[in-house]
């Protein structure tokens, strides 16, 4: 028998199960892990006197060759050996020979995967967190540049007060900050260690799990060895970030869309970020911003895949499992590829702050701003609201905004109305007006543009 376990078996694999069966088409993504963790494993069997010095020598000198050979796409690997576990383990012995038969003592394949699984998400977990940092700063360098910017806030899709553009974008930098630390946080799940574990019971051999944990800079073992062959709560929070992460940019993503369409005009993304038509050549697509928001279902489906994979499993491993691993590596692929083209489309985003501020003296989302001005002078604010709802409508009438009318006709609803009600209506006045904390007027988005540079710093 040809396979590394075959000692129990009669008959060779059925061709058809050894092709349904094999894993290593998608988990020859964790051949580096696979050999970081061997490495650190042999050591500890070095360390605890389960091997000989001369075997842990010949075994790391094995690895570090294998290791070599896949950084330089050297190595070809086998459906026949199934996964990444043992088509390293078979490169191994006929690389060494037989000792390489060796580096297996006191683990199973089981708490192999885990580890190799905890190993990868760990140093994409901390690419990601860099990823978004870039995103951040695209958006903070925006924010800063357009401060006094001020185009329509929307509720509804409805035009509802002015804001500044700088403190729109800083809305989805603070997002990304969220994300950033749920990323944070789940590297308390990720640093757990599954080694040593073994299949699910633990091993006779007496080894060291907290050296090996050290050696792969984990936090600590596992404390339960079924824990840590079953658990893979860490790839659900991953998904579960992941998901929400991606919200985030589904929604940037439409309103960029919004914004660069011919009914909107506030921006205009850069050409190398846009398609053509094959048809229609007045077309500029947004073709990134829409594959991003597309990206969305995809991320979702990983999630609720996964969380359907577990849901009835008995412990310990289960061949099921085997397909824990291609949404998670899909998701990583979907979001470098997301946070990559976000981060220079965002710096390099024309924004159209002429059209910007046409939007907002061509409206009535000033109109709160009456009623605060009547509230102030005394009128309770639920009449002055009635009262603003009538001006809203007879402008409406009459075709005008309301800078337009004259203070002959704001006398008509209220003798409150006195000259300077059309300072309060500016733009410009009406959001530096809102100087609440955490508010759209200048001066607080110019400290809210500080705390971000703090937190990316």
């Amino acid at each position: 028998m040809t396979k590394l376990w075959g000692g129990r078996f009669t008959k060779p694999t059925n061709q058809l199960v050894e092709e349904y069966t094999s894993s290593i088409h998608f988990d020859q993504k964790l051949a580096l892990q696979d050999i970081q963790g061997s490495i650190a494993h042999v050591e500890m069997l070095g360390a605890c006197d389960i091997l000989d010095n001369i075997e842990v020598t010949r075994i790391k000198e094995g690895l570090r060759s294998i290791e070599e050979k896949v950084k330089n796409g050297d190595v070809t690997f086998s459906v026949e050996h199934e996964d990444i576990h043992m088509n390293i383990e078979k490169l191994l012995i006929e690389e060494i020979g037989s000792v390489g038969g060796k580096l297996h003592t006191g683990r199973s394949r089981n708490d192999q995967v885990a580890t190799d699984m905890h190993l990868y998400l760990r140093e994409k977990t901390y690419a990601l967190i860099e990823l978004v940092e870039g995103v951040q700063r695209s958006l903070v360098d925006q924010a800063e540049e357009h401060v006094k910017t001020i185009l329509p806030g929307y509720t509804h899709l409805q035009r509802a007060q002015p804001v500044s553009f700088g403190h729109h974008l800083l809305a989805y930098f603070w997002m990304f900050e969220r994300d950033k630390e749920r990323l944070r946080d789940s590297l308390k799940r990720i640093n757990w260690c599954p080694l040593g574990a073994a299949a699910l019971a633990g091993t006779p051999y007496p080894i060291d799990r907290k050296m090996t944990a050290d050696a792969l800079g984990f936090d600590h073992p596992y404390p339960n060895s079924l824990d840590a062959v079953s658990d893979r709560d860490f790839i659900l929070e991953f998904l579960s970030i992941s998901s929400i992460m991606i919200t985030h940019i589904s929604r940037l993503s439409e309103e960029l869309i919004l914004w660069g369409s011919q009914e909107f005009q506030f921006v205009e993304l850069d050409d190398a970020f846009c398609t053509g038509s094959s048809i229609m050549p007045q077309k500029k697509n947004p073709d990134v911003p829409e594959l991003l928001r597309g990206k969305t279902g995809r991320i979702y489906g990983h999630l609720m895949g996964l969380l359907t994979l577990l849901k009835g499993l008995p412990l310990a491993y289960n061949k099921d499992m085997q397909e824990d691993k291609e949404g998670m590596f899909d998701t990583v692929d979907t979001l470098e590829g997301a946070l990559s083209l976000l981060a220079p489309m965002l710096a390099s985003m024309e924004v159209k702050a002429g059209q910007m501020k046409s939007a907002v003296t061509e409206d009535y989302s000033n109109a709160t701003d009456i009623a605060d001005y009547l509230a102030v002078k005394g009128l309770p604010f639920r009449e002055a609201h009635e009262v603003i709802g009538k001006i809203v409508l007879y402008s409406i009438q009459k075709e005008k905004y309301l800078l337009d009318l004259s203070l002959e006709e704001y006398k008509e609803f209220s003798p409150l109305f006195e000259a300077d009600i059309f300072e309060k209506l500016n733009p410009n006045q009406v959001v530096a007006a809102r100087n609440s904390e955490g508010g759209t007027g200048f001066a607080q988005v110019e400290k809210q543009i500080q705390l971000a540079k703090e937190h990316l710093s």
